[in-house]
């Protein structure tokens, strides 16, 4: 029986996963894997049980759509990710797209939308000869929607609201959540192209154009980058999307365009797009923690990676869809998200801090291992059940992530086609780390050795929980009475920006998707410093930044 490590993941368990009455939490991984088991045509049986001795231990952990949906016969969607369709500026198109976005965020997926298409602040309206009040007040319309779907779910409706650098009404996008209590429900992001960088370096204007109205105006590029900073310095956000880095990277870019990201980021996806996650637990392979001879068993990450993959895959078999648009996107490239969790507990088990090169050469080698064997697997799968609808050898071939896979994967694909276009992603998988005894969340370092997390509850309230990392924990046990924690217990506040962002450097070349990743720093740090740190992602070539500083507006993430 698989017993929960304390009362916060049972509490989560109960609250977020569990179904009708299942008495445990082993019924509802029974649950998730025979629904799954569903989708196989031959030896199911067999492959349920596999699905399920996955899952064990939480040594993987599906996203939490599928963990709260599967099996359950509700009408849900096991979907993480979406990206809406693409924003039609009518009236008619609007509220088209809101109805969409209510059904999906109904249905249990997060959604991220672009609002460029939308004209700005003052245009002239087509039916009437009126003006137009903005995309920012449109956004208010997806605000309540929001609130109204889901703040009695105990899932909190979340979505990613995105507008290109030069849109003209950019700098009210930037400023649209430096107020308290604005947009709650929105993650905001600028779609920051590599000619604006280019503009802020040398000091150049910059063009906000709309040009089927004939708008346009320059601007001093650096000036708005300042907006941008200064709007994440205040309320830590916006976030910044390299778009032109997003876009070449694609898999799929010579049949798609990439629109939008899911909420946290980690899924890049076109119009309609969609995605399912889930996350491999790292800490549940670091073998003789604490010791001299601690070891990650990347033969056993390798060995589950397979099974992770046709899971996912079957997902795609089993789901339904909020709107006919996303499964006919959906489908057609089956995109997976497969990750990490639990980095920052296994590096410490280790002996390993977050902030050196030989936890960076760990992570990085986990997760290649991850990636190869991902490809491997839906390869295999490709043999098997067929390529994604949308796979054409030659481009999909020279692909830059693809043409870096080693020489025996591609010439698998070339001879077999590949079941999914995309499949790795590191997602924040925040509740399923809970679930997994608090583990680190994704990519994340540990935040702290002990604290209190405040969680959402049933009712839609919050509680303050006292919580404890678990590698923190197994030390314990096992250290002399009064011992203080080995210096690998490295937590955020004491790991730099720099350091941070070059953990997710040295992961992302193995991520054909994106990283969820949140450059944690402390409230005192200086504006010039924390402008520094955004300068260096995009030269660092990450497809995002993030940064997250304590202020009046968002509070802390852990007490």
């Amino acid at each position: 029986m698989t017993a929960f490590a304390n009362a916060l993941a049972e509490a989560v368990w109960r609250s977020r996963y569990r179904h009708a009455d299942e008495p445990d939490v082993d019924a509802t991984l029974d649950r998730v894997a025979r629904a799954l088991g569903e989708a196989e045509t031959a030896d199911r049986d067999a492959w349920t049980r596999r699905f399920r001795d996955a899952m064990e231990g939480f040594r993987f952990l599906p996203g939490g759509r599928i963990l709260a949906g599967a099996g359950t016969g509700r009408r849900v969607t096991l979907m993480n990710c979406f990206v809406m369709g693409t924003l039609d500026d009518s009236l008619d198109g609007i509220f088209r797209a809101l109805h969409e976005a209510a059904n999906t965020l109904q249905q249990g997926g997060g959604v991220g939308t672009d609002f460029s298409p939308l004209r700005p602040k003052g245009a002239r309206t087509d039916a009437t000869g009126g003006r137009s009040s903005g995309p920012v007040s449109f956004m208010q319309l997806w605000e309540q929607m929001a609130a109204t779907v889901t703040d009695n779910s105990p899932r909190r409706g979340a979505m990613m609201g995105v507008m290109a650098c030069d849109h003209p009404d950019i700098h009210a996008f930037v400023a649209a959540k430096r107020s308290a209590g604005r947009l709650t429900h929105f993650n905001v992001s600028v779609l920051v192209q590599d000619a604006f960088m280019r503009a802020v370096a040398a000091d150049d204007p910059w063009t906000l154009a709309f040009p089927r109205f004939a708008m346009a105006r320059s601007v001093r590029a650096r000036d708005l980058w300042d907006a941008i900073v200064g709007g994440a310095y205040a309320s830590a956000e916006p976030g910044v999307l390299f778009i032109d880095r997003i876009r070449a990277d694609d898999n799929l870019a010579y049949c798609e365009t990439i629109s939008a990201t899911n909420p946290c980021g980690e899924i890049p996806l076109p119009p309609y797009g969609a995605c399912d996650l889930g996350s491999i637990n790292l800490a549940a392979f670091v073998h003789d923690p604490h010791t001299p001879r601690a070891r990650l068993d990347l033969d056993a990450v390798a060995g589950l990676v397979p099974v992770a993959v046709r899971m996912l895959d079957d997902v795609w078999t089993v789901t339904r869809f909020p709107v006919a648009a996303q499964e006919a996107q959906g489908r057609s490239s089956r995109r997976l998200g497969l990750g990490i969790t639990g980095l920052g507990d296994a590096l410490a088990m280790l002996g390993l801090r977050y902030d050196g090169e030989d936890g960076r050469a760990c992570a990085a080698a986990v997760m290649r291992t991850i990636a190869e064997s991902a490809y491997s697997a839906s390869v295999e799968l490709g043999r098997e059940r067929g390529a994604f609808p949308r796979f054409e050898r030659e481009p999909y071939l020279a692909a830059p992530f693809v043409a870096r896979l080693p020489a025996p994967i591609r010439a698998g694909i070339a001879r077999h086609g590949i079941r999914n276009s995309h499949l790795t992603a590191i997602a924040p998988a925040g509740t399923i780390s809970v679930l997994a005894g608090g583990v680190s969340g994704g990519v994340e370092p540990i935040y702290t050795l002990e604290g209190t997390r405040r969680v959402r509850q049933e009712d839609g309230g919050y509680a303050e929980v006292a919580v404890a990392c678990p590698a923190l924990e197994s030390w314990r046990r096992a250290a002399p009475a009064g011992a203080k924690p080995p210096d690998a217990f490295v937590t955020a506040t004491a790991i730099g920006p720099e350091a941070q962002l070059l953990m997710q450097a040295a992961l992302q070349p193995h991520v054909d998707n994106a990283i969820s990743k949140t450059t944690n720093v402390a409230a005192g740090i200086d504006r010039d410093a924390f402008a520094s740190i955004y300068v260096r992602a995009f030269e660092l070539g990450l497809k995002g930044c993030t940064v997250f500083r304590p202020n009046p507006i968002t509070g802390s993430i852990l007490a």
